[in-house]
């Protein structure tokens, strides 16, 4: 078994079959020695990084650890300096006395053991962890002393030069480039979706959203404001002398090994230009399945026979931000197969998708949702997916792709999935049509789930019964907040969900111009969970709290 090879003893385990380690050993051929056989595997998407690593470890009986859910000693990651963990891709982790306990990659590479023992004059002893936990780890253990030290030059070169005139020369100093990429980096390792830079009268606050909250990340002198929004604008390819009307832009940058989408939008305040920054992850989403998005089973069953219908249109509803893009490219992993031609219109678009022809609105040009769509009808699609039925020319011609036998994709920003029904007709579509080509409606929400490690368990109350709609008290928990979760209480975000399908009994309504009251009430009388009664069973199970079941589903 030692002397097996990784490939022959993954087909043992019954992890991959003799046909996909043929498939993997030409690719890795192919790649003429610039590739591993492992990174051929997980960019195949035959195994997850996690699964791999695993097997590695019980191969070589090294064992695996899970960087994300341990303390690293500061300590020994300070005994390897930061170049050289970079360049080997390695971290050290815990100290026994004279014996230095390092998380690498590639645990049998005795030169890279040998060039820490030498570095540090200790003994190490090899732990496998995965590739891109130890990049994530790396950036963020040494995070701390490289914004200090991006600080201090800023604020020295603010000091040494005080008019501050936005200058070429001056946006091209080294400590505001610095300043802009340490921003992106740190608001990636805190697992951001957006960064936001704004200026005052005396400083210029910069804030991160995580898990949905705004949370200060740092203040910095407002004498580098102006370089510092200037030095974001010219990489995303924004005009740098105009500063009275709101631009956007974009630019790509690699953090801890993966290459960022970077959306930047600028807004004129009374105070200078406000800088908001969206950070889209260009990793690979292949292995991003519609169950990892915290869909219960009884909901992934009522949306996989949506899913299986060959024509018609599905919405995904819900407010900016509740994860209804994710939701639908899950979706088309799952239908996206090689027998079917599969086209989006996005603006813009968020992932590139292997497989799919990805179609960007550019309105300035006359690329609309309306004119990309009418081309793409003629480049016999199967199924097309619109990122976001904003005005009614978009939205009739979405349903009549779906009448006319294309299976329609699409988002619209409603609070529940009943009244996307009524919107539709709203927005001017004939009841007749929505009635014939809607398949089903998702409504969803993301929630805060508590911190395993602080949670404090109470009894509810009447009020809160009332709310979950049960009748005794039962044991409910509410957040606390450790250094864990950065003192929040609540560590990551599950989605829920709230799914109608369109009935024949449903069709007649919307067609005799039902209301959404009417419409949900025959819908859950065909088995739909509405919103709250999914948000209560998550606090039922102690996964998130009263106060988020307020957040999300309140209503007078």
């Amino acid at each position: 078994m030692k002397n097996l090879r990784i490939g022959d003893y993954l087909v043992s385990k019954g992890l991959i079959t003799e046909e996909q380690l043929m498939k993997a050993l030409q690719a890795q051929k192919e790649s003429q020695g610039t590739k591993r056989f492992g990174e051929v595997i997980i960019e195949l998407g035959m195994l997850s990084e996690v699964k791999f690593a695993q097997a590695l470890s019980s191969k070589l009986k090294v064992p695996f650890v899970d960087l994300s859910n341990m303390k690293i000693d500061e300590e020994a990651a300070s005994k390897i300096p930061e170049a050289l963990a970079k360049k080997h891709t390695v971290i050290g982790i815990s100290i026994q006395g004279k014996r230095l306990t390092v998380a690498m990659d590639d645990p049998i590479n005795f030169n890279i053991l040998e060039d820490i023992k030498i570095s540090t004059g200790m003994d190490t002893i090899p732990v496998l962890a995965t590739k891109t936990a130890i990049n994530k780890a790396i950036g963020k253990t040494y995070q701390k002393q490289s914004v200090d030290s991006v600080m201090e030059d800023v604020s020295q070169h603010s000091a040494e030069e005080h008019v501050d005139d936005g200058s070429k020369e001056r946006i091209e100093s080294a400590p505001i480039v610095k300043l802009a990429t340490t921003i992106v980096e740190n608001g990636f390792r805190a697992d951001a979706t957006d960064i936001h830079i704004e200026p005052f009268k005396k400083y210029t606050r910069i804030r991160v959203r995580v898990n949905g909250d705004l949370v200060e990340l740092m203040n910095v002198s407002n004498v580098v404001h102006n370089s510092l929004a200037t030095r974001l604008k010219l990489i995303s390819g924004m005009n740098i002398a105009e500063k009275r009307i709101p631009q956007d832009g974009r630019f790509t940058q690699v953090v801890d090994g993966v290459t960022l989408d970077v959306r930047v939008s600028s807004l004129p305040t009374v105070n200078g230009e406000k800088i908001v920054i969206r950070i889209l992850s260009n990793g690979s989403i292949s292995l991003r399945k519609i169950t990892d998005l915290g869909m219960t089973d009884y909901n992934y069953g009522m949306f996989e026979k949506m899913l299986k219908c060959p024509h018609g249109v599905i919405l995904v509803t819900g407010p900016t931000g509740s994860g209804k893009t994710t939701t639908l490219y899950a979706a088309l992993g799952e239908i996206a197969k090689p027998n079917v031609n599969v086209i989006t219109v996005e603006d813009p678009v968020e992932k590139n998708i292997d497989g799919i022809n990805q179609v960007q609105v550019n309105s300035k040009a006359g690329m609309t949702f309306a004119a990309a769509l009418r081309s793409i009808l003629r480049q016999d699609p199967d199924i097309v997916m619109i990122g976001e039925m904003r005005d009614a020319e978009t939205a009739e011609i979405g349903i009549r792709a779906a009448i006319t036998g294309h299976l329609v994709l699409s988002t619209l920003h409603t609070n529940d999935a009943a009244s996307t029904i009524t919107r539709l007709v709203d927005m001017g579509v004939p009841s007749y049509m929505v009635a014939s080509s809607l398949i089903g409606v998702v409504a969803q929400r993301l929630v805060k789930v508590l911190c395993p490690k602080c949670k404090k368990m109470r009894m509810s109350t009447p009020e809160e019964n009332e709310l979950m709609g049960i009748e005794n008290s039962i044991q409910i928990y509410e957040a606390c907040g450790c250094p864990e979760c950065n003192n929040t209480g609540y560590k990551g975000r599950t989605a829920i969900h709230e799914i109608i399908h369109c009935t024949n009994d449903i069709s007649e309504m919307i067609v005799n111009g039902a209301n959404k009251d009417q419409l949900e009430k025959a819908a859950k009388t065909h088995g739909t969970k509405l919103l709250r009664d999914n948000v209560s069973v998550l606090v039922q199970h102690g996964t998130t709290t009263i106060d988020e079941l307020v957040r999300v589903t309140y209503a007078i």
